[in-house]
């Protein structure tokens, strides 16, 4: 039998706590570092915060419906980690607990499968205060707030991701200090790396012990991106592969076949930003799993630089001259089919989904709130093809989520940025489906016919 056919394919969409939650001092939610980051001048664009954000934890029941009228049949939602468990370790938020409860039972009676992410960033700040992600015990939290979870919702969720991009939690938020918590420092990055790792690994120990002989599904998502070398020479393939390393091997190698990529490992041990691995994390961090979330945005096309700051090697991305979305990101639909393939090929076993895609547009709302976001419907479209022209090709893919459901609070560009297939009035929370979210309907209806 064809993999493809063991499991019906979803169409879903996708969102994160932190960016359409609000109520971030409801109901015992203790702070996370966004809430923090937000709070210190200078790093969100305009000064915003999360906190009323799309004031989905008010309105869930209206989005739910929404969801439904538009033909979605799974929603991947991430749970707040502060909501849930405010100071980060101890038993669990009542209050918190019982607006998944009511969001689970909510989309099971629309006939939506629910699927739940475990962390989209918003650590508690109690535990960044300990050392965040770079010390190991954060790790072992994650695992005990991973059966905790568990343990409230998963009689009725069988979908289970741990970590959302752990690439921009640990080189975005502890190298780059562009994101929470908003430090700037290698050597803690890359120790993020590996115990957001080990903490992905040891919260699929917990879920399965949890479960029981309970049917459970667990992954991880990862945001991957090709990069492609500028020309033929060596000089370029080599920083193409550095690139392709840091982004994409570092985290699929560790979790699919046990090891680091000695290229990379090795590289970081040269520059004094070793990877801080004990015996038997790569055991842990590899136990096996059902699904790879992939996030897909765009490629890149990589040459090679002068040595980079501090001895680092040097690589630049050049642009294409290809139509971008308001995020400056090229629009490459056809390198997600070769992402695909390749992931088919290189790491083949689990199940794949797509578990975000979608685009920033400068959109233009009409006087009734509508949109009509062509550009948006066009990115669609040809990236859904993509997927899945990759499927039809053997990609053992079942499902595709538009990212996002709404537009949202996004990260350090505040509400400048807008993803959403449905439109959100900040000032009164009306929404607006766009044209994207009618074409996106009609797809659903006409591939599941």
């Amino acid at each position: 039998m064809n993999r493809n056919e063991d499991r019906p394919f979803l169409w879903g969409t996708a969102t994160s706590s932190y960016q359409i939650e609000g109520a971030t001092r409801e109901d015992g939610r203790g702070p996370s570092i966004w809430d923090t980051f937000c709070a210190t001048p200078g790093t969100v664009l305009g000064g915003d915060t999360g906190d009323t954000a799309c004031d989905h934890y008010h309105r869930m029941p209206e989005d739910v419906a929404m969801m439904a009228g538009l033909g979605i049949n799974a929603y991947r939602f991430s749970l707040a980690w502060p909501r849930v468990q405010p100071d980060g370790t101890g038993p669990g938020n009542a209050a918190g607990l019982a607006f998944y409860d009511r969001l689970v039972d909510e989309l099971l009676e629309r006939g939506i499968l629910p699927w739940v992410t475990l962390y989209h960033w918003d650590l508690p700040q109690a535990l960044e205060d300990a050392g965040g992600w770079p010390e190991r015990d954060t790790a072992y939290r994650f695992a005990d707030y991973a059966s905790l979870a568990y343990d409230a919702l998963g009689d009725r969720v069988g979908h289970w991701t741990t970590l959302n991009e752990p690439w921009c939690s640990a080189m975005l938020g502890y190298v780059e200090g562009v994101h929470a918590p908003g430090r700037r420092d290698a050597r803690a990055g890359f120790a993020a790396v590996h115990h957001l790792l080990l903490g992905h690994g040891l919260a699929v120990q917990a879920i399965k012990q949890a479960a029981g002989g309970r049917a459970v599904e667990t992954g991880i998502t990862l945001n991957l991106s090709p990069k492609v070398p500028a020309t033929g020479s060596a000089e370029d393939a080599a920083a193409a592969r550095w690139e392709d390393g840091l982004s994409n091997r570092l985290y699929l190698d560790p979790l699919l076949r046990g090891k680091y990529p000695d290229d990379v490992a090795q590289e970081l041990d040269r520059l004094g930003c070793p990877l801080p691995v004990l015996d038997g994390d790569l055991e842990i961090i590899s136990r096996p799993i059902d699904v790879v979330g992939v996030n897909y945005y765009t490629s890149h096309l990589v040459e090679a630089r002068p040595g980079g700051q501090n001895g680092w090697p040097g690589t630049h991305t050049l642009s294409r001259g290809l139509p971008s979305t308001a995020m400056g990101w090229e629009i490459t639909p056809a390198a997600l089919t070769d992402l695909l393939l390749r992931l088919e090929g290189e790491y083949g076993g689990p199940a794949w989904y797509v578990t975000e895609n979608g685009a920033a547009f400068d959109d233009v709302a009409g006087a009734d709130g509508f949109v009509d976001d062509e550009a948006r419907e066009s990115y669609l479209r040809s990236h859904i093809d993509a997927a899945l022209e990759a499927r039809d090709r053997g990609v053992n893919l079942h499902g595709y989520f538009a990212w996002s459901l709404l537009d949202n609070f996004e990260w350090a560009l505040g509400y400048e940025r807008r993803f959403g297939i449905v439109r959100v009035d900040y000032d009164t929370q009306r929404r607006v489906p766009k044209r994207s979210a009618r074409y996106y309907a009609a797809r659903i209806a006409s591939e599941t016919r």
